[in-house]
């Protein structure tokens, strides 16, 4: 799979997926990180002399026009952070976007409004999606997928245009780096290998577990996902969320683990209160010690204790899922607690993903002590489910 950097794109038009998928209020960006984290490769083609066209979705508009999610404020963001003016195409796949195209000049970048107006952009297959990707394929000589975010889909801006572009295909630098990370550098960890995950529930991460068993040296499990694996132990969880259907898979997970030399780590105790409401904790209590009528909300200083010393000898972390309900501060202190002690690890490699565990990161302002964090959610979690992501075989395919 070619990088950017790998390849000649001066004077060539570049069509970029990118992944702006921003959260916007009122038509306000209140978090621009995906957009910074893209800005690295598109400065390097502007810098080579190619000409960028943008193309990305927001949010989920089912195939037609929303207004409220147009890619305006996004294209005006990426304009401020570029230095140079993106305009925006309204139409996506339009005369509009063709002779914009068309008359695109190297330096100079648009960006098309949402993929997702268009049905065809997430059809589920080849004949839902019809020529949409063509189309897409036609505005460009090159095209540059740069969105770890949508790397799992099969959309058609993913999938589709590598199939049609009639030039090359390569990954931008955000991509890149995800795959020496999440790929290259877990296929030869530094040990101890020790996986957190956490999060509500352990369907999302079945696939993760089984995959890692025999891999990592060690395995932390919080948040309410583990409540279902007490349960499968005979331990009562009060009205705490746990997943009846899926305790056998919970005895598996434990009894493989054990068999393949990962040893699997639980909460010894747990903050509790009756509801998830609640801004204060009622109590702590042994995990097998649940009141009936109350929740586990958070991790408890016993397991808190057992889960940094664990962490403590650790050269490689993956970390997937907070410990409890950190959006409350009385409930936050297990989440930080990991978060603290991972980020205080030296010469380990340290590796963070999804949307709440990138959120405990930055409450803790402690990004910069992480040695990657993903920019993908569900590519993430298939990546370590040792997946090949439908993006990365797309780009692979298009170099035969």
């Amino acid at each position: 799979m070619n990088s950017i950097d790998q390849i000649d794109i001066a004077g060539k038009k570049l069509l970029f997926r990118v992944d702006f998928n921003v959260p916007l209020e009122e038509g306000i960006i209140t978090d621009d990180n995906r957009i910074k984290a893209a800005v690295p490769t598109i400065r390097y083609a502007l810098d080579k002399g190619a000409a960028v066209i943008l193309c990305a979705h927001l949010g989920k508009p089912k195939g037609k026009v929303v207004p409220e999610l147009t890619l305006g404020p996004v294209a005006k963001r990426t304009g401020e952070l570029l230095g140079v003016a993106v305009p925006l195409v309204p139409g996506v796949i339009d005369d509009q976007a063709r002779m914009m195209a068309e008359i695109l000049q190297p330096g100079q970048v648009v960006m098309l409004d949402n993929l997702r107006f268009n049905p065809e952009e997430t059809g589920k297959t080849v004949e839902e999606r019809g020529d949409f990707g063509k189309k897409l394929a036609d505005l460009a000589d090159i095209y540059v997928n740069d969105a770890f975010g949508v790397a799992h889909r099969e959309n058609a801006s993913v999938v589709d245009v590598p199939r049609y572009i009639k030039g090359e295909c390569c990954a931008g630098f955000l991509l890149k780096r995800e795959n020496e990370y999440l790929g290259d550098a877990l296929a030869d960890p530094k040990r101890p290998y020790v996986c957190v995950s956490g999060g509500a529930k352990v369907s999302s991460k079945l696939g993760i577990l089984n995959n890692l068993l025999g891999k990592v040296d060690d395995i932390i499990i919080g948040g309410a996902m583990a409540n279902t694996f007490l349960l499968a132990q005979g331990y009562g969880m009060g009205k705490s969320l746990v997943e009846k259907d899926l305790v056998q898979d919970a005895l598996s997970i434990m009894e493989k683990a054990e068999s393949m030399g990962s040893k699997l780590h639980l909460p010894v105790d747990f903050v509790y209160a009756k509801t998830h409401k609640a801004q204060s904790a009622e109590g702590v209590c042994k995990a097998d010690s649940m009141p009936s009528d109350a929740l586990a909300l958070d991790i408890g200083p016993e397991t808190i204790k057992n889960f940094v010393s664990v962490l403590s000898g650790a050269k490689t972390v993956v970390w997937n899922g907070p410990m409890g309900l950190f959006e409350t501060t009385a409930f936050a202190k297990g989440s930080l607690d990991v978060c603290k002690a991972i980020a205080g690890l030296e010469d380990a490699l340290t590796i963070v993903g999804g949307g709440d565990t990138d959120a405990v990161v930055h409450l803790m302002n402690l990004a910069d002590k992480f040695s990657f964090i993903s920019t993908g959610g569900g590519s993430f979690l298939e990546f370590l489910e040792g997946k090949e992501l439908p993006a990365f075989t797309a780009l692979k395919e298009c170099m035969k």
